[in-house]
């Protein structure tokens, strides 16, 4: 797991622009804290940061292919190739000679082997870079869901990319302009594929391909998900999704280095730490190491929410027991949630003021404790969008809203209202309303239905498809910037492409035939798990209940007010912002100070020039 940079232009010596590509890989340094590389060519500059997980000797980047002393191609690559075992052999039957043990020498020999056509033959999360010297071409790839982010911005005479905006942005060619459809997709809560926010900024789309050679740009998907007829029975079902399940988790146990669970007493969590704990037992390899998030006081005095019904921690505790791991709580204040470092850091990782607050604080804190001890964390995250977990999927009202689900829920209705602060004639420009139905029907136009589908499992399928193609993307992109930001890398055997295929196409009938949510992932984890957890009703990733969280939020806005020239007064009313900070604490108070917090520090932080 690392941090990519790089920039391709056809029109000048990048060779004396040494300092510049330097300050841009240097921008991933957190992502990658292990070793740094530049390879620098009259039309390419191609940087890396290296976290290292596998060949820890052996797979410095950027890597470069050379025959008879010539120079090939040149990788740099973030993630990891979960078959690259099997890579490794069949190219070596085809005559390719390996000099290390890195998944990263696998790929981009398999570059050479099969060019463009590589991505159809990895399995794993990856987002790679790799500029062709002979055609003097690079290729920008993703991975199938998206696990791994990649951004790029195209320049009159190339390209600029990099895992993270903060890599394009340090590039003074890149400009950092947010303009009404920027301000609308950071409000919106749709993730719309491709769309960086900042005019000029886009994000490779999961399953796609960049190329940039002298004759512009182009892309091309390589995967999408595809419908087709799920040809078995309810108990081949759950059988298959448990053998995918197994062969998944043991592939991504594979570490140089040390290796623990996620986990919150949930289902999804408590499986993947169950099946791991066993796997290594069986090869003789110890147990897991398990951690999991609290907050101070936050299991005695929990009090039910819209979302959550229970606290994590006795659960937690329980399939510690049970799978034997062993297994450490992280426990916050609120004084830690609210620290000013801790926030500038949170906000440096994400690039965005995404407006969550102590969710997205609380996973920095978890994963800076966790690296103290491993450096490879599995993750229970997608198996609701891929088992249809959430509450929503269940909710009639909610499945027939013409609309995204999760805006549809009162459970996330506090998201729905994020322009509440703003001036009136701004929201009346930014029409969000008619924005998120703009892309629900772009969204809906993709989903591919089987000939014939109709009635209730037509609009499952689509429920679905807005999950894994949307929805993910914003839990996905969460995941990864808290956790590389620490320079910990988070597997998520449940985004396994072969897994989503699969239980994308069982009929909803069949994912719910015990009439429940995730039926089968219940019935795939039946030997695995303690009765009480099989049956535990889904609780999402917990927010603090400490009033005292709300109250030293509010300090934060009105300090924020008596700035006279905060760059979010042209965004925000003031008056509207006093009157929010006096009102009684609730979810959606709390979200509308959150995101204007962060849009002041965001905007001054990033010098952002608003185009409204």
């Amino acid at each position: 797991m690392c941090g990519i940079a790089g920039w391709v232009d056809f029109e000048r010596d990048l060779r004396q622009e040494r300092q510049t590509a330097q300050e841009m890989t240097g921008t991933m340094a957190r992502r990658g804290p292990d070793d740094e590389g530049l390879w620098l060519a009259p039309h390419a500059a191609i940087g890396h940061r290296r976290l290292a997980i596998i060949d820890l000797a052996g797979g410095r980047q950027p890597m470069v292919a050379e025959e008879d002393g010539r120079e090939l191609a040149v990788l740099t690559y973030s993630g990891e190739i979960y078959n690259f075992e099997e890579l490794r052999a069949e190219l070596s039957s085809r005559g390719h000679a390996f000099r290390t043990r890195s998944d990263t020498e696998v790929l981009l020999r398999s570059y050479l082997e099969w060019g463009e056509d590589l991505a159809e033959h990895l399995n794993g999360m990856y987002a790679f870079g790799i500029w062709d010297t002979r055609a003097e071409r690079l290729l920008l790839v993703r991975d199938r869901m998206g696990i791994k982010p990649l951004y790029y911005y195209p320049t009159e005479h190339g390209v600029l990319f990099g895992s993270e905006p903060k890599a394009v942005l340090a590039n003074p060619l890149a400009g950092r302009v947010l303009d009404l459809d920027g301000l609308r997709e950071l409000l919106a809560f749709v993730k719309t594929p491709e769309h960086g926010v900042l005019s000029g900024l886009y994000e490779v789309r999961p399953g796609q391909i960049v190329s940039v050679d002298r004759e512009g740009l182009a892309k091309r998907r390589y995967w999408r998900l595809e419908s087709y007829e799920h040809p078995d029975d309810v108990a081949t079902t759950v059988k298959k999704v448990r053998e995918l399940l197994d062969d998944i988790v043991a592939r991504q146990l594979i570490s140089d280095v040390p290796l623990c669970a996620l986990l919150s007493g949930g289902l999804d969590s408590s499986m993947i730490t169950s099946l791991a704990a066993r796997l290594l037992r069986e090869q003789g390899l110890g147990t897991v190491r398990s951690f999991s998030v609290d907050f101070a006081g936050y299991t005695e005095n929990f009090k039910p929410d819209l979302t959550r019904s229970t606290p994590d921690t006795p659960y937690v505790h329980e399939l510690a027991a049970f799978a034997g791991a062993e297994h450490s709580d992280i426990v916050l204040d609120s004084a830690a949630l609210m620290d000013r470092e801790v926030r500038a850091a949170v906000l440096r990782a994400r690039d965005l003021p995404m407006g969550i607050g102590d969710m997205d604080t609380s996973l920095y804190l978890l994963f800076k404790a966790i690296r103290e001890h491993s450096t490879v964390a599995l993750s229970g995250e997608s198996a609701d969008e891929v088992f249809g977990g959430y509450r929503w999927f269940h909710d009639p009202e909610t499945v027939a809203a013409e609309t995204f689900p999760w805006l549809a829920s009162p459970a996330l209705s506090a998201h729905a209202g994020a322009e509440r602060l703003f001036h009136d004639d701004l929201q009346r420009q930014l029409d969000l309303s008619g924005y998120r139905d703009e892309r629900y029907r772009e969204a809906l136009a993709e989903v591919p239905h089987l000939p014939g589908e109709s009635g209730h499992e037509r609009r499952m399928r689509e429920i679905g498809y807005l999950h894994l193609t949307r929805f993910v993307q914003v839990l996905l992109d969460r995941k990864d910037r808290m956790s590389m930001a620490n320079g910990l890398e988070v597997r998520v055997p449940f985004c396994d492409h072969r897994l989503v295929e699969y239980v994308f196409n069982a009929p909803w009938a069949v994912k719910t035939f015990d009439g429940r949510e995730k039926s089968l992932l219940r019935a795939a984890s039946a030997d695995l798990l303690p009765e009480s957890i099989l049956q535990r009703v889904k609780s999402p990733y917990p927010a603090t209940q400490d009033p005292g969280y709300d109250e030293g939020l509010r300090e934060r806005a009105r300090e924020l007010l008596d700035i006279s020239d905060s760059p979010a007064a042209r965004l925000v009313d003031w008056d509207k912002a006093r009157a929010t900070v006096e009102e009684p604490a609730s979810p959606e108070t709390r979200a509308a100070l959150e995101r204007f917090v962060q849009l002041h520090h965001w905007l001054r932080r990033y010098r952002v020039d608003l185009a409204l």
